[in-house]
């Protein structure tokens, strides 16, 4: 086939997140099979999960990260006189006739639930990116639908679907009684869709302690929680290690995930890959991603929440929810992931 060239602006784009996660491992997985690439990388990237991978010295392609800021939104420069896949980190494409480029779409949240010029910026440079692709990849079936929706023109052959996968980090151990059996545990971005209220509100009708891990908490966060739960009724752990992540989902009642939007929703999978319930919002990519048949909320109601959290008190039905999750959340992996990708260039040369 012919060359393979990744360009890695997410790294300095960002120190940590969902994408960089998602590109690292599709990087890990390359190595690890022998597939030769070339990446482009911008000045001394710190991003946490570009430290953790030994990229070869041969296989980047060292840009200055001067104007980076406008850098990030045109067409990088590559010179090639062979048939070049060009697979950005976050939606840039090539201009040559050698290049056939491929664009990864993680969601439209921008799109759904932000306004004024950020948007319009991402806007146009998510859209355009789309529409200068050879191939496109969703990362679920519900945002394959969305880019459909917001992108008629666009052929749906050109779009494949290629799900994320969850670290095998997540695994069910063996821990002495826990201090945290009677908490929800709450992952992640707390703003606007994520509906975070709603998940303090389910914490304290039904008498349960929160456990939020993520970004620290802002004032208004910390005053909402001290009212509705007491000071101590809440824990907040600052971005936890996947090891800590782990433990607390051996350790907690129930992972809470009442967010209206996702593009894929991995914390879903790391909770069941863990042994752990979920209480989900059945809205978005959650429906696709939990497994059939899982209960979930239909609406946000704190009674219906509660109901549910009843039944995951229940023995029998808490050990096969477990169990379900654990077989749902096997069928992904972010080697999977990455041959697949692997599939997609070679069908392109």
């Amino acid at each position: 086939m012919g060359k393979i060239e990744l360009d890695n602006i997410i790294f300095s784009l960002q120190k940590t997140g969902g994408i960089s996660i998602v590109w690292a491992n599709l990087i890990r997985t390359l190595m690890n099979t022998g597939t030769d690439f070339r990446c482009l990388e911008y000045g001394c990237p710190e991003n946490i999960h570009r430290t953790q991978l030994n990229i070869p010295q041969n296989n980047i392609i060292e840009k200055s990260d001067n104007g980076l800021i406008l850098k990030r939104y045109l067409s990088p420069k590559t010179s090639t006189d062979t048939p070049t896949i060009f697979h950005s980190s976050y939606y840039r494409t090539v201009k040559s006739p050698l290049v056939k480029n491929v664009t990864t779409v993680h969601d439209f949240t921008y799109e759904y639930f932000t306004n004024g010029p950020r948007a319009w910026i991402h806007k146009w440079q998510k859209f355009k990116a789309i529409r200068h692709s050879d191939k496109i990849v969703c990362i679920s079936e519900n945002t394959r639908k969305d880019l459909l929706k917001f992108l008629p023109e666009i052929s749906p052959p050109k779009v494949s679907v290629i799900y994320n996968g969850v670290s095998e980090d997540y695994h069910p151990i063996s821990l002495v009684k826990s201090k945290l059996s009677d908490f929800l545990m709450f992952v992640g971005a707390r703003g606007g869709y994520k509906n975070f209220d709603f998940a303090v509100e389910i914490a304290a009708q039904s008498k349960k302690k929160l456990l939020i891990c993520g970004a620290p908490l802002n004032d208004a966060e910390t005053k909402l929680l001290a009212s509705r739960l007491g000071n101590s009724g809440f824990i907040s752990h600052i971005r936890p290690s996947n090891k800590e992540l782990n433990e607390y989902y051996n350790s907690v009642f129930a992972l809470i995930y009442p967010s209206s939007y996702e593009g894929f929703g991995i914390p879903v999978l790391e909770a069941q890959r863990a042994g752990c319930p979920v209480l989900a919002l059945n809205a978005s990519s959650i429906p696709e991603i939990i497994g059939s048949d899982y209960p979930m909320l239909n609406q946000m109601s704190t009674a219906d929440a509660i109901k549910i959290l009843h039944r995951f008190d229940q023995s029998s039905f808490r050990e096969d929810i477990i169990r379900h999750g654990i077989e749902n959340a096997n069928q992904y992996s972010w080697d999977k992931m990455g041959k697949e990708y692997i599939k997609l260039y070679n069908s392109m040369i």
